[in-house]
């Protein structure tokens, strides 16, 4: 029997993955790895946006209605209405939720830290607002949200010291880390606990929050997890910085999730700045190409590591609005999801199904 040229073979198994990709979604392909989820805001749960998010996703993380601000805007006012919607769409869809996050140094109200003269509270005050603010949120939600961001972000970028000066830190040292887990399983004892950051694979920054977690599991705290917040890029991390990351992060008995997946097209930068004139900001054949090696590497680690993985999150539902496309360069498109402005799946999507 002759056998058909190689390049019709190719084209024959590109449309059975594409075939399967109209009815199976990412949940799908990884039920026996995972579950893959989505950050979310109220504005996404309606039309094709929804739709999408159904179809490819069984976890949701609220990107910003669960944070500080916005659902604690004032001391004696929780707004509840957009974190309310959420949960409730996930409900209805049966999806698992991720709560984000506790406990933050930014997005946290000023009168968090201020008396009623505009001081700066004492430690007790502080911690006993943290105490009511964790308690109120996670109580509203028990049995309704799996798993909390608890701490966000309190590892400094500075390697001169291992956490963050934030104000959390200069009134209460690190005692409101602890505290913050504490408060959150009493209120909720079955929600699974994380600490969430970014840059958690650099290996001088890993060493840190490494230093940081083995403190807090020695000392019994109840913390279940680490969040590898994953804003990667096309460039890193490369396959050894993320293996050690999530071998030394497991081997104190802790479950690695990656909360926050996007991967830039563009090399990463610190500090905000403007659009500069003529900035190539297209999705050019060498960006997708970068941007499609990458996912197929980093699924390929996850899956590796699926005993010790429990989650993966994308950070973003489409290239078609994302927080890439302000941070840190206002008004510069990027496309760091596994779909389209259109809405439809990019040619890596299929490379991160394709095993």
């Amino acid at each position: 029997m002759k056998k058909a040229p190689i390049n019709l073979l190719t084209l024959m198994l590109l449309f059975s993955i594409q075939a399967t990709a109209q009815t199976k979604g990412l949940k799908d392909h990884y039920s026996n790895y995972f579950p893959i989820g989505v950050a979310v805001s109220p504005r996404s749960l309606t039309g094709a946006d929804a739709q999408l998010i159904t179809a490819q996703f069984n976890s949701i993380t609220p990107e910003n209605a669960m944070k500080m601000g916005p659902i604690h805007p004032r001391e004696d006012f929780y707004n509840w209405t957009l974190a309310d919607s959420i949960v409730h769409f996930a409900q209805r869809h049966g999806m698992k939720v991720r709560g984000h996050a506790l406990c933050w140094h930014e997005q946290t109200p000023d009168w968090f830290f201020k008396d009623a003269s505009g001081k700066t509270v004492s430690k007790e005050v502080l911690l006993q607002r943290l105490k009511d603010h964790i308690t109120t949120v996670v109580n509203r939600y028990k049995g309704k949200i799996y798993a909390w961001d608890v701490v966000n972000e309190a590892v400094d970028d500075d390697s001169s010291r291992i956490l963050r000066n934030s104000l959390f830190h200069q009134i209460c040292g690190d005692e409101f880390i602890v505290k913050a887990f504490e408060y959150a399983h009493a209120a909720d004892p079955d929600a699974v606990l994380f600490y969430n950051d970014y840059n958690t694979e650099r290996p001088e920054k890993r060493e840190r929050i490494y230093k940081l977690l083995k403190k807090l599991v020695d000392a019994k705290v109840p913390i279940h997890g680490v969040g590898l917040q994953g804003h990667w890029s096309v460039f890193e991390p490369s396959e050894d910085e993320l293996r050690t990351a999530i071998e030394r992060y497991s081997s104190l008995g802790l479950k690695v999730q990656v909360t926050e997946l996007d991967v830039s097209v563009y090399p990463w930068e610190k500090n905000r700045r403007a659009k500069r004139p003529g900035e190539n900001d297209s999705f050019t054949a060498e960006r997708e190409q970068q941007q499609l090696e990458q996912y197929k590497k980093l699924f390929r680690i996850f899956r590796d590591y699926k005993n010790v993985i429990t989650g993966v999150t994308f950070w973003g539902v489409s290239d078609r609005r994302t927080w890439l496309d302000e941070y840190p360069v206002h008004g510069r498109k990027n496309y760091p999801t596994l779909f389209d402005q259109q809405l439809k799946p990019k040619k890596a999507f299929f490379e991160v199904i394709s095993f």
